[in-house]
């Protein structure tokens, strides 16, 4: 019996056929079958320069860019002189994010093309993304060189690329005039709007900011870039319920950006906005350990009075960061408002222990001198002040708590002697001249006394006590008339001045006026019953 012959199979195509039926699918728009056949190409063996050029160009269409690079690999290993094999290898590392292997491909087209536009073009946004912005301007310019005669256009990413290179060598002025001409051909380009506020930024040219800003933000109201930068021109020009309504807006754009919280806690309470706290807590809450930021909550604690709130936020900071002179700072005044005096002078000795010879030292010692007053310490507060007179001998505050610390001492002359420095350096102290003029009473110096009381009484110093001391000086210099006037003037301001209305009584008697001066007598004794002792003595 005879076997019945077999089907014969159709006969393998020749490698020319598949790439030559590639190269017809691509045509008819057909990519997918275009690139199998061309694999089928290559799994036969065919391993032509051109069909590895194919496999490169359709993998790369279908954004399989490591796959194109082994491709393009192959390509060049063939063709070392190939320069658009160089060029499209560089330009799928480039899609891949290789950066620094693609300016080395670049290179290499450059060294076989030296006049490739398109390769001095890819090679500077590569040496852009490598962080060599020198090199990335070079390429930039040689592209211009090169294509001064195309299309304004085409020249768009040249002029953007040499614009950025600029702007990251801060030379803010040119990359400023390279936007401009960007955006005069293309005003909606956003990324151009973007880098023009951030180098307007850089030149303070706050209306610039605002232009662009307010442009970008009517292509895209929801941009971040757009925000920021209508959010620090208003900061610069300390228009704080305009720098919160944007920095409102980013933080609903961006609800885990810390600077836009932090920079709406800024902003609320620059504008004496209660809510800069709620802000702040925000910006805490995606950055807890942040010593500064407790401080700023600390601060907004503060102003809207919640005391324990802001002693634990400036407790924290100082938990973060022991040496922070401004949590110290501000953890002290609480302290001190709080009248918890014994805590915040060591708070402030502290500060000088850590920073003796900082800006701050002056102002630490001088409340460190004031705690002492409050604190009864004396000797201590004179010894602060003192230390606050060292570089600034003429501090009229130091010299006139000085005065006080020392004539609680019972240091008279030291004391005058501040007191006195502190009408020198501050003529119109109204609180040296009572000092020195209560010291020249308690020392029994009437004349001086009643020379620095009428001084008090021009100064316009006219409180009850001042006027009804300077009559007293008067009536024990005999001068009964000009003592009842400023008797009375001491008791129109406070009219159950009982010692002011028996001394009234007295000068009157002088003055011959008895009835008006028994109506003052009997007047003090009812406000005073006690001022009757001695009467008939």
């Amino acid at each position: 019996m005879k076997v019945k012959p077999k089907a014969q199979t159709a006969a393998p195509a020749a490698p020319g056929q598949l790439f030559g039926q590639a190269v017809a699918l691509h045509l008819d728009g057909k990519a997918e079958e275009a690139l199998a056949q061309i694999e089928r190409a290559l799994e036969a063996g065919e391993q032509q320069s051109e069909v590895y050029a194919a496999a490169g160009y359709l993998r790369y269409e279908h954004k399989q860019f490591e796959e194109a690079a082994a491709a393009y690999r192959k390509l060049v290993e063939l063709a070392a002189d190939n320069a658009a094999g160089w060029f499209n290898l560089a330009a799928s590392l480039q899609a891949m994010g290789g950066w620094d292997d693609a300016a080395a491909m670049f290179e290499k087209t450059l060294a076989l093309d030296p006049n490739r536009f398109e390769a001095h073009l890819g090679l500077g946004l590569s040496r852009l993304r490598q962080g060599a912005p020198r090199p990335a301007l070079e390429a930039y310019e040689r592209c211009l060189r090169l294509g001064a005669h195309l299309d304004p256009a085409k020249l768009e990413p040249v002029l953007f690329g040499k614009a950025v290179a600029l702007q990251l060598l801060k030379k803010f002025s040119e990359a400023a005039e390279l936007y401009r001409r960007i955006l005069e051909q293309n005003p909606h380009s956003e990324e151009a709007l973007a880098n023009s506020i951030a180098v307007h930024l850089e030149l303070k040219d706050y209306t610039a900011v605002g232009v662009g800003a307010e442009q970008l933000l009517k292509i895209r109201p929801d941009s971040r870039a757009g925000h920021e930068g209508l959010a620090a021109a208003a900061f610069a020009t300390q228009d704080y319920a305009r720098a919160a309504a944007h920095c409102a807006a980013l933080v609903k754009i961006a609800p885990d950006a810390f600077e836009a919280w932090f920079n709406l806690g800024v902003a609320l309470e620059k504008a004496g906005r209660p809510d800069a706290a709620k802000a702040y807590a925000e910006a805490l809450r995606l950055r807890p350990n942040d010593a500064e930021l407790q401080i700023n909550l600390g601060v907004a604690c503060q102003e809207s009075g919640e005391w324990e709130k802001a002693k634990e936020c400036y407790r924290r900071a100082l938990e973060l960061d022991p040496h922070s002179s401004t949590a110290l700072w501000n953890l002290a005044l609480v302290l001190e408002q709080d009248r918890n005096f014994s805590e915040a002078e060591k708070l402030y000795e502290r500060m000088l222990e850590q920073s003796p010879d900082a800006p701050h030292a002056e102002d630490s010692r001088f409340r460190l001198g004031c705690l002492r007053l409050e604190l009864g310490d004396f000797r201590g507060a004179a010894e602060a002040f003192d230390a606050c007179l060292w570089k600034r001998k003429d501090w009229a505050e130091a010299l006139l708590n000085a005065g006080i610390a020392n004539w609680k001492l019972g240091e008279v002359e030291a004391a005058q002697d501040a007191f006195q420095r502190c009408l020198a350096a501050r003529p119109q102290s109204t609180e040296a001249l009572r000092a020195l003029a209560a010291m020249a009473l308690e020392r029994g110096r009437f004349e001086e006394a009643l020379d620095l009381h009428s001084k008090l009484i021009e100064a316009g110093e006219r409180s009850p006590e001042v006027l009804y001391n300077a009559g007293l000086l008067h009536q024990k210099s005999g001068q009964q008339e000009q003592a009842a006037h400023l008797y009375r003037e001491a008791i129109t301001a406070t009219p159950d001045f009982a010692e002011a209305l028996l001394n009234l009584g007295i000068a009157l008697e002088a003055l011959g006026q008895k009835e008006e001066a028994k109506s003052n007598w009997q007047k003090a004794l009812d406000l005073k019953p006690e001022l009757a002792r001695g009467y008939f003595q």
